[in-house]
């Protein structure tokens, strides 16, 4: 990451901390009850146990695999061949990350759940665990990547996950397709203004009043904050709540629009 991105970042970050209320400062009660059951609990199943030390194994791996990276992410590193511990430190969500997606899955009772981006499949098996009567559509364009994700399914027995491989713009629309429609989708993999928003309105083809959308990254770079102004902006979204890595998108027709900046 170049200086001008640090800049962007420190800029960002600090300009998020400025703007953002706490849960007292909201009187929104649809935002309310998200912050109290979704955005605050630090829920601990046994399971999380088991997926962690999936994370833990892969940042202690000593393996390296040939990526073909279709994401703009990838401009930490210049060589095609990675190691898969370098990759999980860069890629994978954080816990308390890859949990809040958990818990949306769960709260807002998701049946057909889209990912975009597998990468080891961490996040997947969080989303996987929340719609547990669901099933979650996961996208990933690098083979060795989706390969040891299909490892850490087929480890946990978690059967409700139905993976991609191919690029997002090959296989987004059959999956599309065959999902019929959208409860939840989390869009983390192409970290660039134009394909992100090209990925939402095309989501939106399957999307109702009560789906959710978590973006990745929304102040990654000057094109992911563009792309977030955009979707705020989009005439079918209501609600949007900017956690600063995460932005959570809303189509409540119910909902007033209204746009929240919260510390969690």
């Amino acid at each position: 990451m170049g200086m001008s991105d640090q800049l962007q970042r420190i800029g960002s970050y600090l300009g998020h901390l400025v703007k953002a209320r706490n849960r007292h400062g909201v009187h929104s009660p649809f935002v309310y009850d998200l912050i109290t059951h979704v955005l605050r609990p630090t829920t601990d199943l046994p399971e999380f146990a088991t997926i962690e030390a999936l994370r833990e194994d892969l940042l202690d791996s000593e393996h390296t695999i040939r990526v073909n990276d279709l994401g703009a992410g990838s401009r930490v590193f210049d060589m095609p061949s990675r190691a898969v511990a370098d990759i999980a430190k860069s890629a994978l969500k954080p816990a308390a990350q890859a949990q809040l997606l958990f818990r949306a899955a769960r709260y807002f009772q998701a049946r057909q759940v889209l990912e975009l981006g597998t990468s080891f499949g961490i996040t997947t098996l969080y989303l996987a665990l929340g719609a547990d009567e669901g099933t979650v559509h996961t996208l990933e364009g690098c083979p060795q990547t989706m390969r040891i994700a299909q490892h850490h399914f087929d480890h946990l027995k978690q059967r409700n996950i139905h993976p991609v491989l191919g690029s997002f713009r090959s296989r987004l629309g059959d999956t599309l397709q065959k999902m019929g429609t959208v409860d939840l989708a989390f869009i983390d993999g192409h970290h660039a203004k134009e394909p992100t928003l090209e990925y939402f309105e095309l989501c939106l083809t399957k999307a109702h009043s009560d789906t959710v959308f978590v973006f990745d990254d929304i102040h990654w770079s000057r094109g992911m904050e563009q792309a977030w102004e955009a979707i705020k902006a989009h005439p079918r979204v209501t609600v949007t709540v900017d956690l600063y890595n995460l932005g959570l998108v809303f189509l409540r027709t119910e909902q007033a629009k209204e746009h929240f900046t919260l510390r969690y």
